[in-house]
């Protein structure tokens, strides 16, 4: 079969351009101005997508209610190793999306730097905030993913705003939410789970 047959050249290079850009970054999300072209081609190519990303041993998941693809490795291949408190940061920012969209039912879900603090520090992990560098590196890595958008360049002030997408859905989901759950409750007790177990703990 001629994966191309019938597509245009211009039809042919967005769809590598695309390919690559959605397995680097994992997911591809409407409401991400940078990405919202993309969404919309992969759904007019979804039939070609699927095929040939099949062949590779990528699942190709859709869901256009929240107005997110993923891509899904079947021999869980190329999964992301988080770290612990990545892994950590990345359940408070689920939580948060949650809660926002309970009190608020917004379609936009802002949070910001001190409503992560907050909330770090009513888990009762530690008694001191997350460090700025550890807290600055995982948001830029879950940006890089497509998870979340960054309103303000300053990432040191607790009024920093950040998007939440509703790709944190299919990145944690309910199933991660409780084994993360558990890993934090070892974690307070004393036992200091390795970044390997936290990487476990997160979906790719």
């Amino acid at each position: 079969m001629n994966l191309f047959e019938g597509m245009t050249q211009k039809d042919q290079d967005e769809f590598r351009r695309v390919c690559n850009k959605l397995m680097s970054t994992c997911f591809i999300v409407r409401k991400n101005e940078t990405t919202k072209s993309d969404y919309y081609f992969i759904l007019r190519m979804r039939e070609v997508f699927e095929h040939y990303l099949d062949i590779l041993g990528y699942t190709l998941e859709i869901n256009e209610q929240y107005g997110v693809v993923q891509l899904v490795n079947r021999e869980n291949y190329n999964h992301l190793n988080l770290k612990l408190y990545d892994s950590i940061i990345l359940l408070i920012l689920r939580i948060l999306y949650d809660e926002k969209k309970r009190e608020l039912s917004l379609s936009d879900v802002v949070v910001n730097l001190g409503d992560i603090q907050e909330k770090y520090l009513s888990l009762k992990i530690r008694e001191k905030q997350i460090d700025k560098t550890t807290m600055n590196n995982a948001l830029r890595l879950f940006r890089r993913y497509h998870l979340i958008e960054l309103l303000d360049r300053d990432l040191m002030q607790e009024d920093a705003r950040i998007v939440i997408y509703d790709s944190i859905l299919m990145a944690v989901r309910v199933e991660d939410i409780k084994r993360v759950s558990d890993m934090i409750a070892r974690y307070k007790k004393g036992g200091v789970p390795s970044d390997e177990e936290a990487a476990k703990n997160t979906s790719d």
